[in-house]
Order: C-alpha cells, then sequence, then structure tokens
C-alpha cells in the first residue's frame, strides 16, 4: 500500500494487523486496518497536561474529556482538531 503522508505532516507512530495510529503535533486517531488498506478512522485525540481528551459538545459548547478529567476547549483546539481528522481522512482515500 501507498501511503504519502509527506504534505500533511501527519505521521504513522505504530501499526498492527488491526489497527494504526497516526498523529500531527499533539493529535493522534487510531485507525482501522482492514485486508484491504485502512477502514474507519477513530475519534481524535488532542494530547494536554492531563492526557490524552477527546472532543466532545454538551448544550453546543466543545469540551476536552479525558480519564478522570473534562476542560472547556478552545477554539483554536477545535479548528485543529477538524483539520487534522480532515487531512487524515483525505490522505487515507487516497492512500
Amino acid at each position: 500500500m501507498n501511503l504519502d503522508l509527506g504534505s500533511t505532516g501527519i505521521q504513522l507512530l505504530s501499526e498492527t494487523r488491526a489497527y494504526a495510529m497516526f498523529a500531527r503535533d499533539n493529535l493522534l486517531a487510531l485507525v482501522e486496518r482492514t485486508a484491504e488498506g485502512y477502514g474507519s478512522i477513530g475519534s481524535t485525540g488532542i494530547f494536554t497536561e492531563r492526557g490524552v481528551a477527546y472532543l466532545i459538545w454538551r448544550d453546543g459548547q466543545a469540551f476536552l474529556a479525558g480519564k478522570g478529567f473534562e476542560q472547556p476547549a478552545t477554539g483554536e483546539q477545535v479548528a485543529a482538531v477538524r483539520r487534522f481528522s480532515e487531512d487524515l481522512k483525505a490522505a487515507l482515500l487516497n492512500a
């Protein structure tokens, strides 16, 4: 499989038969591995001072939620998560 992530800044960190982990800056996502290549993309996580957190929405407000904590997400964090997710999806579709 030809996977060119160079222009996106996304790196393949780890890969098993079932999953691959991709990251850029302080963002990461697990992607399902299939017989055909890559499958569905899991939720994008963001590294925080307290560990990995995932973007959630409650009453129209964005939060970063992780194991044992939750904090409001900044507009910059929301935009970064969206950009990373879109770039990863596009890269995997073109693989």
